[in-house]
């Protein structure tokens, strides 16, 4: 087994715990639910596409059912959001819910354009260093867009506890891919150049 049907198994089974949710508190009147619906149960059939169509390397490897299982456990914390809306019955106000929205649609462009050209200029150009497109002002342009997304998820629950999730993915996760993706690339001639007229995350800013 490799470590990408673990996570893509996990992420096409995200609508249907969702809609058990909303079975069990009875939230089928409630229009923040069927948002929230819409946007998590989407990118997990869109996330599987993607990783049909143009996979990300780094999922290749093959695992365990021990780690294998240990990572459809953490992927499960994203499920907290989903089960405090459900069970508190949250219903954010048309603006939010716009905004939520906003950083999601923005948020799956960055991230799946981002991971389509790299999927390609690998394809068309193996050990070509990629520094203009997509990521011509961010490294990792593609965690970004992933970062608004579940913004636009965790948001939507009104509550604090799914924001520290997030929190702790980019901490843990996210910034130590970030950095031994730099060191990898450190051995490029021009890599030098390109990093410091780049940001290692957020364009412009980090």
């Amino acid at each position: 087994m490799k470590q990408k049907h673990f996570i893509d198994t996990h992420k096409a089974a995200t609508g249907p715990a969702i809609l058990l949710m909303m079975a069990m508190f009875s939230q089928w009147q409630n229009p923040t639910a069927w948002i929230y619906l819409t946007l998590h149960g989407t990118y997990g059939i869109l996330w599987v596409l993607k990783s049909s169509m143009f996979p990300d390397k780094s999922w290749e490897q093959e695992t365990g059912w021990g780690y294998g299982l240990y990572i459809w456990a953490g992927l499960t914390l994203y499920w907290v959001a989903p089960w405090i809306l459900m069970s508190q019955e949250v219903q954010a106000p048309p603006w939010y819910l716009g905004a939520c929205v906003s950083l999601y649609v923005l948020g799956l462009f960055l991230h799946f354009s981002t991971d389509m050209q790299k999927y390609t200029s690998l394809k068309l150009q193996p050990e070509r260093l990629i520094t203009d497109g997509m990521m011509a002002r961010s490294r990792n342009l593609n965690y970004f867009g992933e970062l608004l997304i579940y913004l636009g998820f965790s948001l939507l629950a009104m509550h604090w506890l799914p924001i520290v999730i997030l929190s702790l993915f980019v901490a843990i996760i996210w910034f130590p891919n970030m950095l031994r993706k730099d060191k990898s690339l450190s051995r490029y001639p021009k890599f030098e150049e390109y990093r410091r007229r780049s940001k290692l995350f957020i364009p412009f800013l980090f």
